[in-house]
């Protein structure tokens, strides 16, 4: 990841969340991008320390981050919330035209098949 961040002008993340990728943007990763480098993560929150990216925006380390997805969801740090160099959204990076018409025709397959008594699609087991 160092490497990559020496060589890149942005990190754009979109990494499951797992021991592997807890923090894989650190401080140092950050330090490397520079202060030109922007980070987009649409992944998952855990993937930036973002008490450093927090540090690193207002030291000027990087230029600036476009967040979809937070570290303790649903707060987002205050700090980002007043920085101009900051795009945030609500964590709907996958909610496009597609999904959401692939979500509707899944929610239409299973309600057919279940009138019809056949086995559904996507089965949630409720304990």
């Amino acid at each position: 990841m160092l490497e990559l961040a020496s060589t890149s002008d942005a990190l754009v993340l979109c990494c499951p969340q797992n021991e592997q990728t807890r923090h894989i943007v650190n401080k140092e990763v950050m330090l490397a991008l520079g202060n030109k480098g922007v980070i987009v993560n649409v992944g998952r929150g855990s993937l930036i320390d973002e008490e450093e990216l927090v540090n690193c925006l207002m030291e000027g380390h990087i230029s600036g981050a476009g967040l979809d997805v937070f570290e303790n969801e649903p707060n987002v740090p205050q700090q980002l919330l007043a920085m101009d160099n900051v795009v945030l959204s609500p964590h709907n990076a996958a909610f496009t035209t597609e999904t959401y018409m692939a979500a509707t025709q899944l929610v239409e397959d299973n309600l057919e098949a279940f009138f019809s008594n056949k086995p559904l699609l996507t089965l949630v087991k409720l304990e």
